[in-house]
Parts: C-alpha cells; structure tokens; sequence
C-alpha cells in the first residue's frame, strides 16, 4: 500500500549538516584521546556505532550545556524549504541516521521541524555524556552501524512509488544503489563513482531542489 508518491530520504550528519556532530564533539572536547579513536575507527578497529557511542559518552558536560552544542551543528538552511516543498507536493521527507535521534530531534525542534519522521539510533543523556540505546531487537539492527540503512529504505520502497536519496558517507552507498535517485555530496561521491552508482553531486539541497524540479517531481 502506498502512502503517497513518493518519499525523499536523507542522511542526517555531513549532509543535512555542514560538520558531523562527532567531529564537532572530538575537536571542541577530546582531543588527542578523541583524534586516537578517531584514527582507529577509520583504521577498522572500531565498529561504527561504538566509536560514536565511545565519542558521545566522553563529552563530560551538563545536558544544558550539550544542548548549546547541538544548537550550534550547521544546518543546510536550504533544506527546510526544500522539505516544505516535498510535502506541497504530495511527497514525505524522512531523515535515516546511524547517529542518534538524541541529537537530530533537538535540532529538528529548533527549526520547527518537529514532525519530520527519523529513523535512527536512540541515545539518552545520563552521566554527563549522551548514550546510544542501540535496539538489537530491532527488525533494522545492524552490527555494526546500530542501525542498517539498506533495510529501512527497503521498506519504504514498498509503501512509496519513487524513493529519493541523499547522503554523503560509507553507509550511504547500498541506500544509494536501492534509490530510483541518489543524490551525493562529500566523499561519497567518489565512492559511488568507484562502484559505478549513477548520482548527482550536490553541495547543498538548493542542488537536489532544483534537479527534482528538473525532472517534474517538484513544482
């Protein structure tokens, strides 16, 4: 059963953001010690939702104080006409994260896009860190990112007529080649170009505006 036309998928950190949140976390409080795991993480040392959960844990500050960080994290100002305009046209944005949604739904809150739906690993602050619940119950677990994003887009994939897709890292490629369009930004790009993905590079949602208006799904 179709819930509407179409739905429009999007990447949280790097790609509705300018700088990952972690990063953020690593150059403003961890230094070398968060430069290292960084480093070993890369190096395939370390899963993907354990680094974050090691990085996010070791903030060592007051929640009010977290919360003046995540109001701080770059948003992609063209990204909230960009979703007012999906929704115009019959359409659903949804953002897929293998971060957390501790984070997402407070900065989404900040911008008055509180009912935007994100799929993404929960996380609570306790211990002057923020912690990921990952939900190994859950029918999107994965191993290694907490959550698998080529499950979740699958599933949207029987419930819309056309899924769109954006993001900008590794766990973006199979959403990408599940896509009927991806759209890249960052590194991904050449990722995608190496697996011969067909993409469009964008550097912001003003680029994905105006292809989809290109190509008749926005008006």
């Amino acid at each position: 059963m179709s819930h509407g036309k179409f739905v429009f998928i999007s990447d949280f950190d790097g790609t509705l953001t300018e700088k990952d949140f972690y990063q953020m976390i690593i150059d403003d409080y961890l230094g070398e010690a968060g430069q290292k795991l960084y480093k070993e993480w890369r190096q395939g040392l370390h899963l993907d939702k354990d680094f974050l959960g090691q990085i996010y844990s070791a903030i060592n500050r007051e929640e009010a104080e977290i919360l003046e960080d995540i109001l701080r994290i770059e948003w992609d100002e063209s990204a909230t006409e960009f979703i007012q305009k999906v929704r115009e046209n019959g359409g659903e944005f949804i953002i897929l994260s293998a971060g957390t949604s501790y984070y997402i739904n407070l900065l989404l809150k900040e911008k008055g896009l509180s009912d935007v739906k994100v799929y993404s690993n929960p996380g609570i602050y306790k211990d002057k860190g923020i912690h990921l619940q990952v939900d190994e119950s859950s029918l999107y677990y994965s191993e290694r990112y907490g959550i698998d994003k080529a499950k979740v887009v699958l599933d949207l994939k029987k419930q819309y007529a056309h899924v769109y897709y954006a993001g900008d890292s590794a766990p973006d490629i199979l959403p990408c080649k599940l896509a009927d369009l991806a759209f890249a930004k960052g590194g991904l790009q050449e990722m995608l170009q190496s697996e011969g993905v067909n993409f469009v590079p964008i550097k912001s949602f003003k680029d994905v505006t105006t292809t989809l208006i290109g190509k008749g799904v926005l008006k």
